[in-house]
């Protein structure tokens, strides 16, 4: 059943009609998937094409396909020794597969996406962190290192013991599937873990049945954070907030008719749940266009032509995304489009104006985080979309703002548009334990119950959720806090601005500096003058006009498009130590900034003469926030 949502009575009506636990029947994901092909045995669930035409092969498997795939699985890492308290990590672009291996995972024991872009020491990182014993990737492919990386993080992982295959060549049409064999790339391994084959182990395993007893409601993912903010944490995730959030997809959003393109990575949140758990609950037919989703070859230039080819109802973006879409003309028939879906980031004004004008739909923009497994708000998709806001809360969730100390203790409870920090309580909501690390749980939580998100924000009198920045990001120049969104948006009113991330670059007097680094629409014009006078003119606090800005060729993104902040400080950190070392006359240069668990970021320096002693650059550089060493 779809829920009207147009209004905050709306939100309150479904409430009232039940417990939330009464919501749904399955106590997991496996015995949802279960009673969705009971209800949809032959309709679609899932198709891939490995490459982005609208005529490309594709692969689409029904309800009742991918139940045997995924119990295929299931059996299949029970039969390597994993229980219910053992990690399957998975590090692979989107297909198919990794949707099986994301739900065969979560049924076996506990599932880890890991981020395919990571370097092989943060993969073996996170790999050790989580104590995993089997880890699902891919075979060398041309055009992708996926397979190498997998295999020199596994060098460095001993308690890694298999490692599954999943071949894309098999996806292939001739005269690729052809050559691809001839030229595919050598992967050396140096690893002791044993090697199979994904399909022909699965091949090996029942389909009909589980081998094992499912053990109810108990942690089934670990999803690392990577957005903008530096150093994964690992998050846990139980089964009934994985469910809660599919609940949400099929109340609000889906039904069984509904097709959504989702070019978004599958060791994400907004992908594995508000979007594929919403068809999982719903019946609705999910479409993953290409491996690297929208970093695929040709996927912004075809996406209008996959809109029409599958007759999709819903597509799902990221602000970066939807502002690269909009240097394309729309060149296919969309007619069946009813809405798009943005998440990650807030979404500026005027890239919500020009998405509408040209697709005739409207961008619902919403709000979650890994830490809440993901959905906290929404705007409605009947009602008043507030353009900028991340809209009401939905059913379910309750939503406080605070103004907490560092222990979690509320000083006090902001009023009608103050702003304060985003603190957030509902089923997604792992009150005591939502990172792996018992320690980082310490001070997460108002009230010993609501999740404190890190977020600034503020609902106003019709109950809409605003973001005003980010905690973190705060901008602290001598002792006064702006906030980067100020920066940002100003910016962004700039027609021939595609991006803009502010930060605060270091500066010996008053510890932070306004900055910000711009990204430039295709063949634009404006140089860096017109755009400091531009934002001398809009932004209005004084304080907060930046003191340096660079337009670069493309900003630092994260596989959901999110902007990387840490990037772009290590980009501010160089260039102003490097700048202080040379007014000083020293031979000494940054020449990396790394990010440590205990001190924040560092400059790594070497020096020229080694009679430069410690004493000489803590003169220079001691009056900056961020701390150096010298580079080993």
């Amino acid at each position: 059943m779809t829920y009207n949502f147009a209004t905050l009575a709306d939100i309150k009506a479904i409430e009232k009609e039940m417990p939330v636990e009464e919501r749904w029947t399955a106590e997991t994901v496996y015995e949802q998937l279960c009673d969705t092909r009971d209800a949809n045995p032959n309709k679609p669930a899932v198709s891939f094409q490995l490459k982005s035409g609208p005529k490309d092969k594709a692969v689409t498997l029904n309800w009742t396909d991918l139940t045997k795939k995924v119990t295929q699985c299931a059996n299949l890492f029970r039969s390597l020794g994993v229980g219910k308290n053992d990690v399957v990590a998975y590090l692979l672009p989107t297909s198919h597969e990794t949707l099986i291996t994301l739900m065969g995972g979560m049924t076996a024991g506990i599932v880890a996406p890991i981020n395919p872009t990571l370097e092989p020491e943060q993969i073996s990182d996170l790999l050790r962190d989580a104590k995993a014993k089997v880890l699902v990737t891919i075979k060398a492919f041309p055009k992708t290192e996926v397979a190498q990386l997998a295999a020199a993080a596994v060098a460095l992982t001993p308690s890694v013991e298999t490692v599954i295959e999943i071949d894309l060549l098999p996806h292939l049409s001739p005269p690729l599937s052809w050559i691809v064999p001839l030229i595919r790339p050598k992967n050396p391994v140096t690893h002791n873990a044993k090697i199979i084959d994904f399909n022909e182990a699965l091949a090996a395993q029942r389909d009909d049945v589980l081998e094992f007893a499912e053990t109810g409601d108990r942690f089934c993912a670990h999803f690392h954070t990577g957005g903008t903010t530096g150093m994964p944490k690992i998050v846990q995730h139980r089964h009934s907030g994985v469910l809660y959030n599919g609940w949400i997809g099929s109340a609000l959003l889906y039904s069984a008719d509904d097709v959504v393109i989702c070019p978004l990575p599958l060791f994400h949140v907004l992908a594995a749940y508000p979007i594929w758990a919403g068809c999982l609950s719903s019946g609705a037919h999910m479409v993953l266009p290409t491996p690297a989703g929208y970093r695929g070859e040709g996927v912004f230039d075809n996406l209008w032509k996959l809109i029409e080819r599958w007759g999709g109802t819903f597509i799902v973006t990221v602000p970066t995304a939807a502002a690269a879409l909009m240097q394309r003309t729309v060149d296919a028939d969309i007619s069946t489009l009813k809405a798009a879906f943005s998440g990650s980031a807030p979404l500026p004004v005027e890239l919500f104006k020009r998405f509408q004008a040209a697709t005739g739909v409207e961008i619902i923009e919403g709000y979650g985080m890994s830490e809440a497994t993901c959905l906290v708000s929404a705007n409605p998709t009947q009602g008043l979309r507030k353009v900028g806001s991340v809209g009401f809360p939905l059913p379910y969730t309750d939503v406080k703002i605070f103004d907490c100390d560092d222990a979690g203790k509320v000083l006090h409870e902001m009023k009608t548009d103050e702003i304060g920090e985003i603190c957030v309580s509902n089923f997604g909501v792992v009150a005591g334990a939502t990172y792996t690390d018992k320690d980082k749980n310490k001070g997460l939580y108002a009230k010993d119950k609501y999740l404190r998100t890190g977020d600034l924000g503020r609902i106003d009198k019709d109950g809409y959720l605003w973001i005003t920045g980010r905690a973190k990001d705060l901008i602290i120049r001598g002792g006064h806090n702006i906030d980067p969104a100020m920066i940002e948006e100003a910016l962004a009113g700039h027609d021939q601005v595609a991006f803009a991330g502010a930060i605060g670059q270091p500066d010996a007097k008053a510890g932070e500096l306004p900055c910000v680094y711009v990204e430039l629409i295709d063949g634009a014009t404006v140089d860096k003058a017109e755009l400091m006078a531009f934002a001398k003119e809009h932004v209005h606090e004084r304080a907060a006009v930046p003191k340096y800005m660079e337009i670069m060729s493309e900003l630092p993104k994260t596989a959901v498009g999110k902007i990387f902040k840490p990037a772009l400080r290590k980009s501010a950190i160089t260039r102003i130590y490097n700048a202080a070392l040379k007014d000083a006359e020293l031979d000494v240069t940054v020449v990396s900034v790394v990010e440590s668990k205990k001190r924040g970021l560092v400059a790594q320096l070497t020096r020229g003469d080694d009679r430069i002693s410690d004493k000489t650059v803590t003169k220079v550089l001691g009056g900056f926030i961020n701390p150096w060493e010298w580079a080993e």
